[in-house]
């Protein structure tokens, strides 16, 4: 591979081609673990629901990537790509939603409510918009303490619609916390167009009501995302206030395992799928500014492959949650 010091590509966070390439190898850890969780929900093996983020790993690697370990995240229903960027453990992650004793959250919280405290992931969440709040209570909570803390809320284009949203980015904007909304645009809200649910645009105009700055990316672009949320993140840092980041990106899969696509025309899914892809987007830009080979590429997504048919191993292994635990885990010590 190549010199670990070696900047063949130059990000605002000053990446080292080793550290790119440990980034795209966790682009695909993210896609393999979810179409392997589609295929283990289709045979009975995953209760409940999920909803699969295929197609937008540049978006959550790109963003995890330049927040440190200590920083915060809120993060959504659909949000397996935002805890594996963050530094989950995956055969954790696996067992979670197989509802075993060794999950991330005793098998208790499943696909939507994996919360892991050690890496500063304070929890995905069932309640669209429910993260912004809590977004806004960590970031106050930092500013207090003068941690040097930054707060990452993710959220979803439909997201923005609810009250939540306008109510923590005015709280935000007021306060001048160290808070960055994200918003992935992935161009639907379960089934309705995004230019059906609201008359801008760009979500990221609507910082302007509340006096932060806004700015949209495009988020199938590993690199892209890396430099806009590293200047919003840092600019948090260093006490200057919220961004509003929307990061324009696409699921190629339907909003749930309940979800037929029926309102989507197949043209648009294919050229999503063949035309910008971020794991193909990335794998070109790498290969063409000699990060690493088609052959070198091929390996990343092989260890990768193998690392996820571990997790699978290490979650079917593990115990299954008993009754007995029904009352447990539900209020603090």
């Amino acid at each position: 591979m190549t010199n670990s010091g070696k900047k063949s590509i130059h990000t605002q966070a000053e990446f080292t081609d080793k550290q790119l390439i440990e980034l795209y190898e966790r682009m695909w850890d993210i896609r393999l673990f979810e179409e392997e969780i589609d295929k283990l929900f289709a045979q009975g093996f995953i209760h409940g629901t999920t909803h699969l983020a295929i197609g937008q790993e540049a978006s959550a690697v790109g963003s995890g990537a330049v927040l440190k370990k200590t920083d915060w995240i809120t993060s959504t229903h659909r949000g397996h790509g935002h805890t594996i960027a963050k530094g989950c453990d995956i055969n954790e992650m696996m067992a979670e939603l197989f509802g075993r004793t060794t999950g991330t959250n005793n098998g208790k919280g499943g696909s939507m409510h994996i919360a892991d405290l050690d890496t500063g992931n304070l929890g995905s969440n069932g309640v669209v918009g429910g993260g912004f709040p809590i977004a806004v209570g960590a970031a106050l909570s930092s500013k207090l303490k003068g941690d040097e803390k930054v707060t990452f809320s993710y959220g979803g284009d439909g997201s923005t619609n609810q009250g939540s949203f306008h109510e923590s980015v005015n709280m935000a904007s007021i306060w001048n916390l160290p808070v960055v909304f994200f918003i992935e645009n992935n161009l639907y809200a379960i089934s309705g167009r995004v230019e059906k649910m609201m008359n801008v645009e760009n979500i990221s105009v609507r910082a302007k009501a509340y006096g932060i700055q806004g700015v949209t990316i495009d988020g199938n672009d590993l690199i892209a995302v890396i430099n806009a949320t590293y200047e919003a993140v840092e600019k948090a840092r260093r006490g200057e206030g919220p961004t509003l980041i929307e990061s324009m990106t696409y699921r190629v899969k339907g909003h749930s395992k309940s979800d037929n696509k029926h309102y989507r025309p197949d043209e648009e899914v294919n050229e999503w799928r063949q035309n910008r892809d971020p794991l193909k987007l990335t794998k070109e830009k790498f290969i063409q500014a000699g990060i690493f080979s088609q052959e070198e590429a091929e390996e990343i997504r092989l260890r990768s492959r193998q690392r996820i048919q571990e997790a699978i191993i290490f979650a079917q292994e593990s115990p299954v949650v008993g009754v007995d635990t029904l009352f447990t885990d539900i209020f603090a010590d």
